[in-house]
């Protein structure tokens, strides 16, 4: 008798009660087949998947790691504040290189620091039944995860610790990298150093601010409030902000940029002016083609691929059965000189 495939439409998808029809077999054989199960007759294994193969059909992954004994769906969350972001982007393909390596989809998402969208976007991911879920959190407390702890889904936070919550975190230096390049502003003579940060709400950001304070305490400093803008947030505000500093009566010698598209708001009010020769620059976080511009700019640099390698391998080892005490890892970051930090103030003209 010959058999036909169902009549599906354009739009549905076959389902695995389809396939049990078209090969004629139970669904409960079906299940033991795209399960991988060895226990199935020869003769029906090719039954079943010579009818999948004539439906199109596509196992539910979701569905079916609500049957695997040990509830796993070989999928983890990664959430991070911009994907689009170079520092976020890397962070991103690594992991899933990494999850890839060990047979794992990764589900991405971004919050674009809103710390409703954090709690609605990773609750989602849980009810998807993610194995784990490396998060770059918005918000500043993250109490709503305990629920999800408890039944069993691992986190791993990075850029920014948990709050009211025990969980891993891998974090890079933040304090100690921007102190460094404040500091490296000053050896070259510079005592009126401009920063601009982000976000006052965001830890790295405090963090980095922390840095710049140091740094100037160490060179019998102080903090002059008209040289600090924070809660900049893109390029264009911080290219506005770095502008109205040069055109002030209190202008800068250097800037030190706490987050890449700050540096490059602050490159475009600087050479803008014509004064690419004349103010130092130290980014935090590198960029495309930062080394291309003249002078190049001088970063203190995250390293992405250490973050991303470190939070992959806590978070595989929870989902593998690791119950210990929660890990803090502090990753270095990396001074990179390359012009743009090593300009040294232009006297003033009663100096000259």
């Amino acid at each position: 008798m010959v058999q036909t495939v169902p009549n599906r439409g354009s739009v549905s998808r076959a389902t695995m009660k389809d396939v049990a029809a078209l090969a004629r077999v139970s669904l409960k054989t079906v299940s033991r087949v795209i399960n991988d199960e060895p226990t199935v007759n020869v003769e029906l294994v090719e039954r079943v998947r010579r009818a999948a193969s004539q439906l199109h059909y596509q196992p539910h992954l979701g569905a079916s790691a609500l049957r695997r004994r040990d509830g796993r769906s070989s999928t983890i969350a990664v959430l991070l504040e911009d994907l689009s972001n170079p520092f976020s982007a890397v962070i991103y393909r690594v992991l899933e290189e990494m999850s890839i390596a060990r047979g794992v989809s990764v589900l991405g998402g971004s919050f674009d620091e809103d710390p409703q969208r954090e709690r609605e976007l990773t609750l989602r991911m849980s009810r998807y039944r993610v194995d784990g879920v490396i998060i770059a959190p918005a918000s500043r407390d993250h109490q709503y995860l305990r629920q999800e702890q408890l039944a069993g889904v691992p986190f791993v936070f990075i850029d920014r610790p948990p709050h009211l919550l025990d969980a891993d975190a891998v974090l890079s230096d933040s304090r100690v990298g921007t102190r460094d390049g404040v500091k490296h502003l000053m050896k070259h003579g510079h005592d009126r150093i401009a920063f601009l940060g982000d976000l006052t709400t965001i830890f790295t950001a405090q963090e980095r601010f922390n840095g710049y304070s140091d740094a100037l305490a160490i060179g019998g400093l102080t903090v002059d409030p008209r040289l600090v803008v924070r809660d900049l947030r893109t390029v264009e505000a911080a290219q506005a902000a770095a502008g109205a500093l040069l055109d002030s009566s209190n202008a800068p010698t250097a800037f030190f940029a706490a987050r890449n598209p700050l540096t490059v708001g602050t490159v475009r009010a600087i050479r803008e002016r014509g004064l690419q020769k004349d103010i130092a620059l130290v980014g935090c976080d590198d960029f495309l083609l930062a080394d291309l511009l003249e002078p190049a700019i001088t970063v203190v640099a995250q390293d992405p691929l250490a973050i991303a390698r470190e939070a992959a391998t806590l978070l595989f080892a929870r989902i593998d059965g690791e119950n210990g005490p929660s890990q803090k890892k502090i990753i270095e970051m990396t001074f990179i000189a390359r012009g743009s930090g090593e300009i040294r103030p232009v006297p003033s003209p009663s100096l000259r």
